[in-house]
């Protein structure tokens, strides 16, 4: 793939829409609109009891609560376990003594570049670091593995990442 041409069309805090003229592996040359973004981690923090620490936070762009992991977006220059550190204390109050890396997923391939880091955070501790960002409305919420699986099931729990690392992470059973 050959890139032609880009122009910046908007841009908001670190993402940006650009519109790219691109020739394609196929010889085919296309104009694709796509979203820039820096990248994201996400935490799937457990307590010693085993109990899954989530967020139950108010999205405005849809208008309703998402029970969600913590999560947020890399701020330069600070790596994915960095944010996943920052993150965690900001949305949740606890801070995690490890973290485990589960790899990435990418999940707006078709119009956005964002990869999410996946975490597992370990022993866990509470701290006064809890502090959200002024367009966060957060409620932190503990569940067990078993209920997270009830919800997901019922369509309580919809959020993509959240069901991504929770599988991923059950998959190379860490719970």
């Amino acid at each position: 793939m050959k890139i032609i041409d880009s122009k910046n069309l908007h841009r908001w805090k670190a993402i940006s829409l650009v519109e790219e003229q691109l020739d394609l592996p196929n010889g085919k040359r296309i104009a694709h609109t796509t979203i820039l973004h820096p990248g994201a981690s996400v935490i799937l923090p457990i307590t010693d009891d085993g109990r899954i620490v989530l967020i139950n936070q108010f999205r405005p762009s849809l208008k309703k609560w998402l029970l969600e992991l913590p999560a947020g977006t890399i701020e330069q220059p600070e790596t994915p376990e960095q944010c996943a550190m920052r993150e965690l204390e900001e949305e949740t109050g606890y801070r995690a003594a490890r973290f485990t890396s589960l790899g990435q997923v990418t999940p707006l391939a078709g119009f956005c570049d964002e990869i999410q880091h996946l975490f597992v955070g370990h022993d866990l501790t509470l701290s006064n670091g809890r502090e959200c960002d002024e367009d966060e409305v957060i409620e932190v919420v503990t569940f067990s593995l078993a209920e997270l699986e009830q919800k997901i099931v019922e369509g309580e729990i919809t959020d993509t990442k959240t069901i991504a690392c929770l599988s991923k992470a059950k998959l190379c059973g860490l719970i």
